[in-house]
């Protein structure tokens, strides 16, 4: 008929709860990891959102500014350099510099 493995039922009852035990502990063990997976990633995402909108600020922690509104700083100070290094209406470095290397030349020309 249908006999045991080991012919003690307490002993086969024994190490099937040992076997549902472990594939329990097993199954649990899966899982935190795939939980604490899914907890970083979501904590590094919710970084990446903090840094692109920035943060206000809070008593002891300053503000800080999110991605666009740093870009338009950087955008405004490549503006400053540009109008800086090209000729304008006379009060470009650019401008400054062909005056002063205009006078150079005037003041000694460059031998043949």
């Amino acid at each position: 008929m249908n006999e045991p493995p080991t012919g003690v039922p307490a002993v086969d009852a024994a190490g099937i709860w040992c076997a549902a035990a472990v594939a329990i502990a097993g199954g649990l063990a899966l899982l935190w990891r795939v939980v604490r997976a899914v907890r970083r990633t979501v904590h590094r995402v919710d970084d990446f959102i903090d840094d692109w909108q920035g943060v206000p600020p809070r008593p002891g922690v300053p503000a800080r500014p999110g991605v666009m509104e740093r870009l338009d700083r950087i955008e405004h100070r490549v503006g400053l350099v540009v109008h800086e290094v090209r000729p304008n209406s006379g009060s470009s470095l650019r401008d400054a510099v062909d005056r002063v290397d205009q006078r150079t030349a005037r003041i000694a020309p460059d031998e043949p």
